[in-house]
């Protein structure tokens, strides 16, 4: 059995969204990274957009930890891999501490992440309107699963000197440590729209004064030579890191992967796999280049708002036309939500690069939730058969046009198929964790050499 050397680590999880779990851990992330601390940051689940956050709150890539897409075997791996050179290591939950994916008991929830890294858990409760009860809330996700060690408590909301009295002497009680106070205040700006948060992209510099807010706001209400001693609490894990398998072709293949404002949705380790499989990566975006990189040989466009930037992406008729041409020529194109939209027809009757023949509009509907998938043919991405876990997130719909095979038969909630094969097209709507199937950066990057 492989071990690890020991990574002290925090989960911040809470008993339901809306608590303050991602305040406080990009503002703890950000006040050890203050302190010079070398800080590793992580988000349980398939969230893109608060690992941006994380990222500016620490230096560091914003990485995911999905038991669900990745499965909870390569959950310790893939955190050591992030983990590497650091001094500590924050890993934001995600909904409440038990919740996972629906049906399936503690698969992908925070608690399961928690133990798979035997990591002590520090959980963030909303205070306001509680003061004795709160013993109460705490003793139950405490008590809940033995396995789940919850090493402490950070009030948040919290009214006054006389409201905190009250909550300490309950959870002294309780035998709870309470790590932190957060007074109730005036809550950090972080704006939000139909998908959660804006991006850290589409607004940096109100997103690092939003990230020193967060800061400024656990440096003064938490004890951090607490929290940092709870997280040297951690031992070593029986877990060799992730490391993506290495090719070694006589040529690269150029990939150019879309980036910018607009495409904002991608996994670091997509970008690691490709590289190990022979790849060079070139970023570009769409908003603004007029011209794929030079000598692409592929194309990778994730997820992100191409709907909220659908006018700039129009008007960009230059690339549109270079993206339609490659993929006339045959080259591989893998495009995942936002991807797919902008190989459309039309976006609400703006006009997309036209590579399938598919019109996307915005709806009121919110899709959302695990899939699980198999490959119906073969495509540039995966052989017939080939089985992956997937994660929908939005709120459009695409009417299909003639001429372009499935890429997935789903399942859950119901049996469909989805998405899009065309020649060296793969589109979809479902977000896909490479990690968990190596086998998709390879074949991509062969097609890419051999198209």
């Amino acid at each position: 059995m492989v071990t690890s050397p020991s990574v002290p680590r925090l989960v911040v999880a809470a008993p339901s969204s809306g608590s303050g779990k991602t305040t406080v851990a990009t503002g703890l992330m950000a006040a050890l990274a203050g302190r010079g601390l070398a800080v590793s940051p992580h988000k349980v689940g398939p969230d893109y957009i608060d690992p941006g956050y994380h990222a500016l709150a620490t230096g560091r890539v914003g990485r995911n930890l999905d038991a669900y897409l990745c499965g909870p075997e390569l959950v310790a791996p893939l955190f050591l891999h992030g983990a590497r050179g650091c001094d500590i290591a924050v890993v934001e939950g995600v909904m409440g501490l038990y919740d996972g994916a629906a049906g399936e008991g503690e698969l992908a929830s925070t608690a399961q992440v928690a133990k798979v890294l035997r990591a002590p858990v520090v959980l963030v409760v909303d205070a306001s309107s509680q003061s004795r009860s709160v013993a109460a809330l705490v003793h139950g996700f405490v008590s809940w699963d033995p396995e789940v060690r919850v090493g402490g408590v950070i009030l948040n909301k919290v009214a006054s000197d006389r409201h905190e009295e009250l909550l300490r002497q309950a959870l002294e009680a309780a035998g709870v440590p309470v790590l932190g106070v957060l007074r109730r205040s005036a809550p950090v700006q972080t704006p939000s729209r139909h998908l959660g948060l804006v991006p850290v992209a589409e607004r940096r510099a109100a997103a690092v004064e939003a990230v020193a807010a967060m800061a400024a706001q656990v440096s003064a209400g938490c004890d951090l030579q607490a929290l940092v001693a709870l997280a040297h609490g951690a031992g070593a894990l029986p877990d060799a890191p992730w490391e993506p398998p290495v090719a070694v072709p006589e040529e690269r293949a150029v990939v150019a992967v879309a980036g910018g404002p607009a495409f904002t949705f991608s996994y670091a380790e997509h970008t690691e796999l490709l590289t190990a499989a022979g790849a060079e990566v070139v970023v570009f975006d769409p908003l603004r280049d007029e011209e794929l990189p030079e000598g692409t040989d592929g194309l990778v466009i994730g997820g992100g708002f191409p709907e909220v930037y659908a006018e700039e992406l129009s008007a960009n008729e230059p690339l549109r036309k270079s993206v339609a041409a490659l993929a006339e020529r045959g080259a591989p194109v893998a495009a995942e939500c936002a991807g797919l939209l902008y190989l459309c027809r039309e976006i609400d009757g703006r006009p997309m690069c036209g590579v399938l023949g598919a019109s996307a509009r915005m709806t009121e509907r919110l899709t959302l939730g695990y899939r699980d998938a198999v490959a119906v043919g073969d495509s540039v991405l995966a052989a017939a058969g080939t089985r992956m876990r997937g994660h929908e997130f939005h709120r459009t719909v695409v009417e299909p046009g003639a001429g372009a095979a499935p890429a997935w038969g789903v399942r859950s909630p119901r049996s469909r198929v989805e998405g899009f094969v065309q020649r060296g097209v793969h589109a979809s709507y479902l977000h896909t964790h490479w990690a968990s199937e190596p086998g998709v950066a390879r074949r991509f990057v062969e097609r890419c050499r051999t198209s």
